[in-house]
Formats: structure tokens, sequence, C-alpha cells
């Protein structure tokens, strides 16, 4: 059907709504948007497959304001979201779909706010609410929250709320909720548990996918950059500043990359704050107010934490951790380019990462080009140009009586224009060939390229086989050894064969390797104690 329809008044929406989304600036209606609506107005459940950025709030928000009655007081219908920044975010969107419908109110209830004013607001009554599983719940034990009259029941991002353990907590609500209501799912997977829900509390569903190529947004050039675990904050940085980047969020895979990163970047001069599951949400609302003002350039956080963060003109999204799946990297970019801007992801890869990233392209049908690690040199064009820049628009705009007196000091005191001017530029590029040391680049044999290289990359992280055993050595990623640098040392000075050495475990300050366990003594003895390059091995058996 998406194929048909030209504009939303074609799907059948009343003059109130279409003169709201003519408001809002939408033109014509995304896919899921187009297949959905017409199908909600009918009043048939839905089982929608989307993804965030497609336009899916719209996609039952418009059908449901359109059913609502603006006359009855009672909660008509209830949407349940993950997390408090999507219920803020589909709150937010609905009360602008609603601007022409002033008798109809929302509300939106979940965690860390005060239950006062969402008591209030259900006593003089609301028709929609919007919220998440843990506050609803509350809500309905204290028999603030009365579903009797209840018509409609959406699940927002269906998927994600099972992953945070809120299964038994829907299936509470749903059961409560009279049989009679329409049900509208929508996910980005669709896992078994969310089959189950479907089959159980749904009446004959339609089902509706948009289907991966139009998830794929234009507006956002994707990159990759090549590069080891352990200088990807440095990497990260020299991309920032010689991309002129003043906006950006950088998603890791756990709560504590995020404490560690952000630390990292405060103590390099950059105003960072982070956002994971484990922040009050007084601290959250404090980070996001932070970051919409510019007040924050960098935000930091985790998947889940970033679900519903709808914040324009993020100039750039980094996956400092490669997404643990596809579907997670579409949330993610889909962070930058909005609003009709365009946008930047880079991917930090390596080794075995690159196959993660091939499955990423198959899935988006889009590439990610390449990106040469910038080098000092770049960064110091950034920032002469962005110097001149903002020098010619000072000299078309300015009055400088004053500073003719002090360059005339500065002549009367031997010195030249030409040098003056030289010095102001030396000011604002001075110190960066010092700042951006060397970063080693990344070897074929390290990303993989041959046979040993690519069984050490893969298994980095298991433990020895049935005929190895894992030695700790007391030198790490401080000293700058290489898997390669490792394999050779061993090699050399243990006189055993490169096939000898297994899998390979660099931390900070100490290395794990599989050897093979018939040259474990020959290893311990030439190399326990030997001072190599200054250093004193020490050799021990795990």
């Amino acid at each position: 059907m998406s194929e048909e329809v030209l504009s939303f008044k074609d799907l059948g929406l009343s003059e109130s709504t279409l003169k709201s989304i003519e408001e809002i600036g939408y033109k014509v209606p995304s896919p899921i948007q187009a297949q959905a609506i017409p199908v909600v107005l009918l009043g048939q459940d839905v089982v929608g497959q989307a993804q965030t950025g497609t336009g899916k709030t719209a996609a039952f928000m418009l059908p449901i304001l359109e059913k609502i009655d603006p006359k009855n007081r009672n909660v008509q219908a209830l949407i349940l979201c993950p997390t408090r920044e999507l219920a803020v975010q589909v709150h937010d969107e609905a009360k602008k779909f609603a601007k022409n419908n002033p008798e109809i109110n929302l509300l939106s209830v979940y965690g860390g706010q005060s239950y006062d004013p969402q008591i209030r607001a259900l006593k003089r009554g609301v028709q929609i609410v919007v919220g998440t599983p843990g506050r609803v719940m509350d809500h309905m034990k204290r028999r603030t929250l009365k579903l009797d009259h209840l018509k409609f029941m959406v699940l927002d991002e269906a998927d994600e709320m099972l992953n945070m353990g809120f299964k038994d907590d829907i299936e509470s609500i749903l059961i409560e909720t009279p049989e009679g209501r329409q049900t509208v799912l929508f996910s980005a997977t669709m896992p078994a548990e969310i089959l189950k829900i479907a089959r159980t509390h749904q009446k004959n569903p339609e089902v509706i996918k948009v289907a991966a190529k139009e998830l794929s947004n234009r507006q956002i050039d994707q990159y990759y950059i090549e590069v080891k675990s352990r200088d990807r904050v440095q990497a990260m940085i020299r991309c920032i500043d010689a991309m002129g980047i003043t906006s950006s969020i950088v998603f890791t895979n756990t709560k504590r990359e995020v404490d560690e990163l952000v630390s990292k970047l405060q103590s390099e001069g950059y105003v960072a704050e982070g956002l994971h599951g484990d922040l009050k949400q007084v601290q959250r609302d404090r980070v996001m107010h932070a970051f919409r003002r510019k007040k924050v350039n960098i935000l930091v956080a985790t998947d889940i934490a970033a679900r519903g963060i709808d914040v324009n003109n993020i100039e750039a999204v980094f996956n400092y951790d490669i997404p643990l799946n596809e579907e997670n990297y579409v949330h993610r970019i889909g962070r930058t380019g909005r609003a009709g801007e365009s946008g930047v992801s880079i991917t930090f890869v390596f080794g075995r990462d690159m196959f993660k990233l091939r499955r990423i392209e198959a899935y988006t049908k889009s590439k990610m080009q390449k990106m040469p690690l910038p080098d000092a040199q770049d960064i110091k064009n950034q920032r002469i140009n962005k110097f001149v820049d903002e020098l010619t628009a000072n000299l078309e705009n300015s009055d400088f009586s004053k500073e003719h007196e002090i360059l005339g000091n500065l002549v009367d005191a031997g010195h030249s224009l030409v040098d003056v001017a030289a010095s102001l530029l030396n000011m604002q590029i001075g110190g960066i060939d010092k700042k951006y040391a060397p970063i080693e680049e990344v070897t074929s044999y390290e990303r993989g390229g041959g046979r040993s290289g690519e069984r050490r990359d893969r298994d980095r992280r298991v433990g020895p086989r049935k005929h190895e055993v894992r030695l700790a050595f007391n030198i790490g990623n401080k000293k700058r050894m290489s898997p390669k640098e490792l394999v050779s040392m061993i090699s050399k000075n243990a006189n055993v064969p490169p096939r000898a050495v297994g899998d390979i475990d660099i931390r900070s300050k100490q290395t794990y390797v599989n050897v093979d366990k018939a040259f474990v003594g020959q290893i311990m003895k030439r190399l326990d104690s030997k001072y190599i390059d200054g250093i004193k091995l020490t050799v021990e058996k795990i």
C-alpha cells in the first residue's frame, strides 16, 4: 500500500489532524505510516516490525487521536514504552499531533518523578497515558490509573521492554485491560516472546514489516576506522578535532565503559557526560538537559539508556564498541541526520569486528566507507580554516580602535604586524603535534589476515584447549606489546616454534598466553626472570 499513498490525506485522516501534520512539517507518510494508519483506523490489531527513525509514533498515534472521544475524560489509550526518555518523546510528539484538538489531554508517567502531579492530572481526567511499565503498574495498584474504559493498548519497542525485564509487568497490565480493546504492538525484532504476546493478547493482528532497505538513512555518511582497542580514545579525539564536531553521541556496550570513557575525555579537556541504567532519574534528567542546551558536547551512552533520545543537530555518532546486533546499529546512527539535517557515523573496528561490520552492511543494505585516521596536519588545517573564517567575519563587523593602540605599542616595541599575526595563528595551532601522538597502524597480521593471526584474534578471550597451558606474563599494553611482537619474543628467546603459541589476551599490565603444553617447561625456564629490553620478565602458570 505504501507505494500507492501520495499524501497523508490519502490515509483517511480528519482535517484537524491533517492541519497539525502540515504545521509540524510532515510532507509524505513513511512506509510504516502508510501501511499502519489505515489498518488502525479500521479497528484492527497490528503487529509492526519497525525501527526507531521510521515514523512509527505517528503510525499509531495519529489514528488513535482520530478515534478518541474528547468528551469522555477517562483513560482511553495506554502506550507502554521501555524507558522514561522514550515515554517523554512519544508524549511530546502526541501533543504536537493533538495541537488542534484542545479537548484531548495527555499524560506521561514514569519513575523518578513525583507521584503527586501525575495523580492530580489523572483525577482531572486524561484520555491518553504514555508510560513505563513499572510506573503504570504502581498507579494501577494505587487505583489512581483505571483502565475500565480503555479502547487502545500500544506496546512500543516491545523487544526492549522484554530485554529490560518487564515481561511480567506487561502481562499483568494486559490482563487488567478490557477484552474489547484494540492492541497495537511495535518491535524492532520478533523473538518468540513477542510472538507469544501477540498470540495471547491480540485478535488476528495485521502483520506489517518495514524492509531493511527502508531503514537506511540517506542523510548519514557512514564510515569505519580500523584501530586497536587501546587507541580508540585518541582516534575519536582526532576525529572530533579534525572534523570540528561540537555535538556527538558515543555508544559503548557496557555501563563500565561509559564511566571510563567519560573520565578519559574529561581528563583531556572535553565536556563529556555519561548516560546509563545505573544513574538515578534526576541525574539522567540533568545530563540530558545539559546536552540539549549544548552545555555538554559529548554524550557517552549505552544502547538502552539512549532509547528515546530525541535531540536535533547531533553532528556525529561514534560506535566506540561495534553494536551487539544489527538493529542496535540502526538505532544508534538514527540519532544523527534528523529533521532533514545531514549526519556522520564512525565505527571503530579491529580484527574480527570486520565480520560484524559486513553483517551490518548486509542488513542495512548500505556501505560504510573506510576512513583514514586523521593526523596532526588534518587538525591543523581544520583549526586554521576555522580561525580564518572567524577572523574574516570579525574584520567585517568590528571597530578596532582600541586594538589599533595595542598593535601600535607592539610595533613600537620592534614587532612587525606580520609577526604579530603569525603569533596569533601559532596560539591557535601550537602544540598540536605534541598532543596527537602517533597511533600504531593496524597490520594485516593483527587484522586477522593470516591463519595464525586470525585464530589469535578470534579466540583472544577463551581459555586454553586440552593440549594447551595458560601462562601469564608481566607485560601488556602499557609496554606497547603487540601479539606479533609477543610471538616473536617467545619464539626467539625460548627457541620454540611460533605454532606453539596459541590464543593471546593482552591486558593493561599483563598478558595471558595459551601455549602447547609440550613447550611450557622450556618457555618458563628460558624466559622467567630474564631481562628483555630492560624489563625483568615473570612467567607464571595459570
